[in-house]
């Protein structure tokens, strides 16, 4: 004779991993297959042929000179993503990372152009110098918040601004730029001592930057944080409740200070790629924006470390594979940006609707058990 306890074990112990993987795939599939057919009608309302375009990319995208820029690409975005997915996961809107990473990359420039160490320890006085001024500048919004209840949306924005008028204060001739009396408009930093380049990789496809493994190193921290530390468990109850993570005793103060620490370090690191293995220097090269596309990275990769590898893949392939389309057919390369706005878009709704799915399979599901028990009771009680 079975009890309904018995009964109910087998669905008990059922782990339904399958369909929670393809849930958690169905909403970043979805929003890249709308972004592709919005973007497809585009081009085929403006006269072009839209498959061809595609085929464009994606041929250039899958050489092996396009590889190697996909993940020089992806590197820098990888470390966007992390840096607004860490603030993300203690539900924190850390919109400030594009001022961060500026300010870290200048000072690591400067620092770079000053010291001439031997490379063991001048690249980690580069990566520690950019991560404090990355953590610093974002400690300010961490502190209005805490201290002074201003939401840190609004602060990091005003601090994005503040951060290009320091920038633009320190780098003039005689401070963080050389004053040689020279007659040029660009203004940049000394060039960083030969000691302070990172190492690269040389491919038949180009060179490689060998940042990509700082990119893997802080994913692997990441998520054994989130998943293996007391830290990360306080971070991700925080985020989800923060009454409920006071009543068990976390200190949620202390705890969204430091996250923005951490999420501001790691936006300090976004611009060294591009210094320590390309330009060497701080100047009118910098790319702008990076910190927004990090948000977006974070998004489609759901703040998770796998998913924001995967999601800077895609945008660093959007980005490389589409200054292909002007040259080959004559297509705008604004639609990739287009492509890129339209995947945070349909992501939203993608995820809005895998998630009502998912609520109403998780109910079916408990209501099928629940029918069991019941049935399996019945039965012990007839026989």
């Amino acid at each position: 004779m079975t009890s309904p306890k018995s009964a109910a074990k087998p669905a008990a112990k059922k782990r339904f991993d399958t369909e929670k993987i393809v849930l958690g795939l169905a909403a970043p599939v979805l929003a890249v297959l709308l972004s592709v057919v919005i973007c497809a009608v585009l081009l085929a309302v403006s006269g072009k042929e839209p498959f061809k375009a595609f085929d464009v990319m994606f041929s250039y995208g899958t050489a092996s000179d396009g590889q190697v820029l996909t993940l020089n690409r992806a590197t820098v975005y990888y470390l966007a993503g992390a840096a607004a997915a860490f603030a993300f996961r203690m539900n924190l809107f850390n919109i400030g990372v594009d001022g961060q990473y500026k300010l870290g990359v200048l000072f690591a420039a400067f620092v770079g152009s000053q010291v001439d160490l031997p490379a063991v320890l001048q690249v980690p006085l580069l990566l520690v110098t950019a991560m404090l001024v990355g953590g610093m500048w974002a400690s300010i919004a961490g502190l209005l918040k805490v201290y002074r209840g201003v939401s840190e949306v609004i602060s990091t924005i005003m601090l994005n601004a503040i951060a290009t008028a320091v920038v633009g204060l320190l780098l003039v001739p005689g401070v963080f730029a050389p004053d040689k009396g020279t007659a040029t408009n660009a203004i940049q930093t000394d060039p960083i001592s030969a000691s302070s380049h990172f190492f690269t990789i040389e491919t038949a496809g180009g060179t490689l930057w060998g940042f990509v493994v700082i990119a893997i190193l802080v994913g692997v921290l990441f998520q054994f944080t989130l998943s293996r530390t007391r830290f990360g468990f306080d971070l991700r109850a925080t985020g989800r409740s923060e009454s409920a993570a006071t009543a068990s005793g976390v200190n949620v103060k202390r705890m969204v200070i430091t996250s923005m620490v951490v999420s501001g370090g790691i936006a300090g690191l976004i611009g060294l790629p591009e210094l320590m293995t390309s330009s060497y220097y701080f100047g009118q090269n910098i790319q702008p924006g990076l910190g927004f596309i990090g948000i977006s990275v974070a998004l489609l990769g759901r703040n998770s470390p796998i998913g924001i590898a995967f999601s800077a893949l895609l945008f660093a392939f959007l980005d490389v594979a589409g200054t292909q389309l002007p040259l080959q057919g004559g297509y705008p390369q604004e639609i990739v940006n287009v492509m890129q706005g339209t995947i945070v878009i349909c992501v939203v709704v993608a995820y809005e609707l895998v998630r009502r799915y998912g609520l109403k399979r998780q109910q079916q599901k408990v209501g099928a058990e629940l029918a069991a028990q019941a049935a399996a009771a019945k039965k012990e009680v007839a026989a």
